[in-house]
């Protein structure tokens, strides 16, 4: 006597739905516009939006713009405060630091600057690569 089995790929366990791709994810201003452009060409001429409807969208299509503008003017801050404060750590060339390493006090001259993922490094005469948060002191030669 034959037994029909479960094929395993009908089990839920193995069971993966199809991905969906749809585009990018996060609607700009520019989308935005175009779904009120489409609304409007194909709304019922004997039924159109109220004004107040219409009026709600335009204000929330403002509120959009001025949030992605109020976006890219704080990227421009950062990147700016990132490029203070590269300058200002660059006062430290010539100068002798100090930082604590494994419980010791270690010192340095301070040859150059540098940036790396919004970090700030300092490199030594002795070869040696300080991480500008973990000086303690500051000293001229």
């Amino acid at each position: 006597m034959e037994t029909n089995g479960i094929d395993a790929s009908l089990l839920l366990d193995s069971y993966k739905p199809p991905e969906r791709k749809t585009g990018n994810q996060i609607l700009g201003k520019d989308d935005f516009l175009k779904i009120l452009l489409a609304q409007l060409q194909n709304q019922d001429p004997l039924n159109p939006m109220e004004d107040k409807d219409f009026i709600a969208q335009m204000a929330t299509f403002s509120s959009l713009e001025q949030m992605i503008n109020i976006s890219s003017m704080f990227e421009r801050f950062m990147q700016t405060q990132n490029n203070q404060a590269l300058l200002r750590y660059s006062e430290w060339i010539g100068k002798n630091v100090y930082w604590q390493e494994d419980g010791n006090t270690k010192s340095g001259i301070v040859k150059s600057v540098s940036q790396k993922d919004n970090q700030i490094f300092l490199e030594l005469d002795n070869g040696a690569t300080v991480e500008a948060s973990l000086v303690v002191k500051v000293e001229s030669k």
